[in-house]
C-alpha cells in the first residue's frame, strides 16, 4: 500500500538529496528503490548536459597566476570531500556510492583509488588523524574503513545505523562520530574489530553536521530539527541542548579559540552561541539570501559559507561582516566546504566538481564600505534571479 517514507530531507533548503525529495513522498515501498535510482539518473543527466558546455580541461577558467590546484571533475554529483591530514590527497563521496582518492597539486591532479563498496549514495568521508585510513558512510546505513595506501577494506559495519547515515567526523585517534536521518548520534572505536561506544538520540531530525572541541572532549551536533546538541565523549552523554531555533541547523563550527560556536541555518542566518551557554544563541547575523548549507573555519575570526545559490562567501564573526564572495559553482548548490593543512579551501557542489582556493588570500582580504555596498547589491540581484529562473530544478 501507499506509505509516507521519511527520507531525511525535510525541506528544499537541505542540500543532501534535496533534488529527489518531492519525488519520494507517498510512494509504495516496492517502488521506492526504483524511483530513487531513476531520480539519481536524472540528476546525473542534468550534470552531464550542463557540463557539455564547459571546457573539458582541468585548467579551464584558471589564471596563470593562480597557485591553487585545478578543478577535479567527476561523472556524478559529489556529497562530501575530505583532505588528508599530512599528504596532498583529497577523498570524494558521490551520489552513486563511489568513493575516490586524488592527489592534488598546482601542476595537476591524479586519481589514485576508486572504491565501490557502497550500495547507495556515499554521504560522508573522513580520514583518520594519522591519515592511514579513510572512513566512508552511506545512505545504505553502512560504515567502511579503507587502507589509504593499499585500498583494501579494513573494517565494515554493514548496518551501523537503523536509518541512512547523513554525517560523520573524526573525533579522536581511533574514534569517529556518525549521525543519521532520524537524529541518532553514534561514536565508534575503530581499533581491532571496532565497536560502538556511544549511542544516543536527542534530536528528532537528520544530524546535518558535527564539530569537536578536543580540549574538553565536547562533540557538537547540528540537526534539521533546529536544535544544537552538545555531548561529552568522556562521559558518553548529553551535556545540554539548545532551544529550537525554528529553522534547520545545517552546519556547525567552533571559532574564537573555542569561545564561540556558529551554525548556518536554512533561512540564511548565522546563529552564534557562547561556549557552555547552549540554551539560546548569544547573537545572530542575517545577510545570506539563501540557506547556509555548509561552513568551515578559516581563522579564529573568519569562516567561509556555502549556500544554495552556489556562492562561497567569507564572513567575519564579531564584528559581523560579509567580507566578500571568494568563489562559486554557477547556480549549482554548494554541498561541502573543507580546509586542508596546506592552506587550501576546497568546495564541492551539484555540478560534480571540486574547486580549490588559497586560504591566505581570504584572511588578508577585507572590503571597503563602498565595495561592501556594491557586494550586498550584487547578492540581492543574484538572489532575485535565482527565485525567478530556477531552470536547473524545474523539471526534476
Amino acid at each position: 500500500g501507499s506509505i509516507v517514507r521519511n527520507t531525511g530531507l525535510p525541506s528544499t533548503t537541505n542540500t543532501k538529496d534535496s533534488l529527489v525529495r518531492n519525488q519520494l513522498i507517498a510512494v509504495s515501498s516496492r517502488s521506492y528503490l526504483a524511483m530513487e535510482k531513476s531520480m539519481e539518473s536524472q540528476i546525473d543527466s542534468k550534470i552531464k548536459k550542463r557540463a557539455a558546455t564547459d571546457d573539458d580541461s582541468d585548467d579551464a577558467g584558471k589564471s596563470e597566476l593562480n597557485t591553487a590546484p585545478p578543478d577535479i571533475k567527476h561523472p556524478h554529483q559529489i556529497f562530501d570531500i575530505a583532505f588528508h591530514p599530512t599528504q596532498q590527497l583529497i577523498a570524494t563521496g558521490q551520489i552513486n556510492g563511489r568513493v575516490r582518492i586524488y592527489s592534488y597539486s598546482v601542476d595537476g591532479n591524479q586519481l589514485l583509488h576508486r572504491f565501490n563498496h557502497h550500495k547507495r549514495s556515499c554521504r560522508a568521508v573522513t580520514f583518520s588523524i594519522d591519515g592511514k585510513s579513510l572512513h566512508t558512510a552511506s545512505r545504505d546505513k553502512s560504515i567502511h574503513m579503507v587502507d589509504v595506501e593499499t585500498g583494501n577494506i579494513q573494517l565494515s559495519f554493514p548496518k551501523a545505523h537503523s536509518s541512512p547515515i547523513y554525517s560523520m567526523k573524526t573525533v579522536g585517534e581511533t574514534l569517529i562520530a556518525t549521525g543519521d536521518d532520524d537524529g541518532t548520534v553514534k561514536v565508534w572505536d575503530m581499533r581491532h574489530k571496532g565497536k560502538c561506544i556511544m549511542d544516543v538520540k536527542e534530536n528528532n531530525d537528520f544530524i546535518s553536521d558535527f564539530d569537536f572541541a578536543t580540549n574538553n572532549k565536547t562533540l557538537l551536533a547540528a540537526s534539521g530539527d533546529g536544535v544544537l546538541s552538545a555531548f561529552h565523549l568522556g562521559q558518553r552523554k548529553l551535556i545540554e541542548k539548545s532551544d529550537n531555533q525554528e529553522s534547520e541547523l545545517l552546519c556547525v563550527s567552533v571559532i574564537k579559540g573555542g569561545r564561540k560556536v556558529v551554525c548556518g541555518t536554512g533561512d540564511g542566518i548565522i546563529n552564534i552561541y557562547s561556549w557552555g551557554q547552549w540554551g539560546d544563541m548569544s547573537d545572530r547575523f542575517p545577510g545570506h539570501p539563501t540557506s547556509i548549507d555548509t561552513c568551515v573555519k578559516i581563522s579564529e575570526n573568519i569562516i567561509c559559507t556555502g549556500s544554495m545559490d552556489g556562492m562561497i562567501r567569507a564572513v567575519n564573526i564579531q564584528p559581523n561582516q560579509l567580507i566578500g564572495v571568494i568563489g562559486d559553482h554557477g547556480d549549482f548548490p554548494i554541498e561541502k566546504l573543507r580546509v586542508s593543512n596546506f592552506n587550501l579551501l576546497a568546495s564541492c557542489a551539484h555540478d560534480a566538481k571540486v574547486k580549490f582556493y588559497e586560504t591566505d588570500s581570504i584572511t588578508k582580504s577585507m572590503v571597503s564600505k563602498s565595495k561592501k555596498s556594491e557586494f550586498t547589491k550584487n547578492l540581492n540581484k543574484k538572489a532575485k534571479k535565482l527565485e525567478s529562473n530556477n531552470d536547473f530544478f524545474a523539471d526534476l
